[in-house]
């Protein structure tokens, strides 16, 4: 059995990491932490966790990670992450961060966004955890930075047609809907039940941070520069992703080629699950699950293309590709411990 950490196992991620890892077949997780938390059992912190998982949250100490664990997953605060992944990395420790400390690889972009990065050197050996553009890298890398939730979505609705050059690549607009529980388990105004039930909002209009990192990965898939409107919204659900994706088609691609790139850029995905003629993905059919699944509708009046592309923000957009990428990572079959269906209803 090879032992794993979570540095930061209180949240929302923590528990999905928890909630997975437990019935992993290959790992045994050996120690969790949390600052705040340091001191109480997981399951009465979680007590869905009763009968799963009895450890006892512990303080971020680098060393005794290193000494109890042979891959740590981070799923702190940004800007946390990077006070110790250094040092795991330091006593031979593997790393995938949940974090977004390590997804951009320019340290100037990321200052823009976040603040100055305090280990700029480790940007260019960070591996982006997406397993459908980067699963040979992911294999030997000693640090794989799990992309975001929306990133996730958006990506993987739109490499097909960038990497076969069907679309216009100066003109895509990701509008996303995210379920509350992207916003973390703390209390703020924004996300209490008065002020999310019966309602649907818009919000970081053309300023949330994982713009630089949509366009990052699209300007690689497309050889040129990528800008993207992106819009999150916030739904008055518990979990779930879907974005719609708009993109303006070339000159003579019309469907058949749009179905043919899908369907041989993810013939091989075991995660990717491809949206037959007669409906569109809905979140609620991934909830749980480490599965996007995807849709698409070509208007030959307006010539644009629009994907529907829906994942659960816990699962595959954070705690699931983590556990996947820890799969590659440790030569395991990608879906050890991710077989289980999703919740419906």
């Amino acid at each position: 059995m090879l032992r794993v950490a979570i540095a930061g196992a209180s949240g929302y991620t923590g528990f999905e990491l928890l909630r997975i890892l437990c019935a992993h077949p290959s790992v045994r997780v050996s120690i969790i932490t949390s600052r705040q938390q340091k001191g109480q059992r997981i399951d009465e912190f979680y007590p869905a966790l009763k009968r799963h998982c009895d450890l006892v949250f512990e303080d971020t100490d680098p060393e005794k990670l290193a000494a109890s664990s042979d891959l740590v997953f981070t799923a702190l605060p940004h800007q946390a992450s990077m006070d110790i992944i250094p040092g795991l990395l330091d006593r031979g420790v593997r790393v995938v961060d949940l974090s977004a400390d390590y997804r951009l690889r320019d340290p100037e972009v990321y200052g823009k966004w976040y603040s100055a990065h305090k280990t700029p050197e480790l940007l260019k050996e960070a591996v982006y955890g997406l397993p459908e553009l980067y699963r040979e890298k992911i294999r030997t890398a000693r640090l794989v930075a799990n992309p975001g939730c929306y990133p996730t979505s958006v990506i993987l609705a739109t490499a097909p047609v960038l990497w076969h050059r069907l679309i216009d690549p100066g003109t895509i607009i990701a509008d996303s809907k995210s379920g509350v529980s992207g916003a973390g388990r703390g209390m703020a105004l924004g996300v209490h039940f008065c002020e999310v039930n019966e309602g649907f909002k818009a919000y970081k209009v053309a300023e949330h941070r994982h713009t630089p990192e949509i366009e990052q990965e699209l300007s690689v898939l497309a050889g040129r520069t990528v800008t993207v409107n992106f819009t999150p919204h916030l739904v008055p659900m518990s979990r779930g992703i879907l974005s719609t994706v708009y993109s303006n088609l070339k000159p003579g691609v019309g469907t058949a080629e749009v179905v043919e790139a899908f369907e041989n850029y993810y013939k091989d995905e075991l995660f990717v699950r491809l949206s037959g003629p007669d409906y569109l993905p809905v979140s609620l059919q991934v909830r749980g699950s480490n599965y996007c699944d995807l849709g698409w509708r070509v208007d030959e009046r307006t010539r644009r293309l629009i994907v529907i592309s829906v994942i659960d923000n816990l699962t595959r957009g954070a705690s699931g590709q983590a556990v996947c990428n820890m799969n590659i990572m440790l030569g395991l079959p990608e879906d050890t411990g991710l077989k289980d269906a999703p919740w419906q209803p």
